[in-house]
């Protein structure tokens, strides 16, 4: 498949590409110069937990529980045991 240049220094990926590798704005790609005219392009894995925050922020109710500030609060994990 062909891609142009923009003037800008631009390539856009062909739509099937896209979509075959589930490929979103924003996501980060290495390009490495192999020789004269030869490029690789790779992408980059995403950090772990990136768009967490988003995603709960998007579930109903805002996905991220209030905490009561008077709530009695334990140093224990088994608060029965002594």
């Amino acid at each position: 498949m062909k891609a142009t240049l923009s003037s800008k220094g631009q390539l856009v990926l062909p739509a099937d590409f896209r979509e075959r590798d589930s490929l979103r704005p924003g996501q980060v790609f290495e390009v490495e110069r192999l020789d004269e005219g030869d490029y690789r392009l790779r992408r980059l894995a995403p950090a772990p937990n990136e768009g967490l925050v988003a995603w709960l922020r998007s579930c109903p109710g805002g996905g991220l529980p209030e905490l009561d500030p008077k709530a009695e609060t334990t140093d224990s994990i088994f608060p029965d045991i002594q």
